[in-house]
């Protein structure tokens, strides 16, 4: 069996996010303190990677970014985004979302 292990961690730091946006709401977060959420889980997250990974789900529209004058970005959960973390919409390939085993 092979792993891909860039893309799982791609594929997890998304679902992070979008579980750190959601405990973020309704305000939303700057980049610096999902940065931090991120190196609590991967210690060798770039501020690029995680700019890759926020626009990645933007262009799902998952999520809404503001980007800044001094280069730091605010995201926060979009309608779409908030329904994937709740499960009331199917995920589809490229967000590790856990499957759901309670009701």
């Amino acid at each position: 069996m092979s792993f891909d292990l860039q893309k799982i961690r791609r594929e997890g730091m998304r679902w992070h996010l979008l579980n750190a946006l959601d405990k973020a709401r309704p305000l939303g977060a700057l980049d610096t303190l999902l940065l931090d959420v991120m190196r609590a889980l991967y210690a060798d997250t770039t501020p690029q990677e995680l700019h890759v990974q926020l626009d990645y789900l933007e262009e799902r529209k998952l999520v809404e970014i503001t980007k800044k004058p001094d280069g730091h970005w605010h995201a926060k959960l979009d309608r779409l985004g908030i329904d994937i973390v709740e499960y009331t919409i199917d995920c589809q390939a490229g967000i590790a979302r856990p499957d759901k085993y309670w009701n």
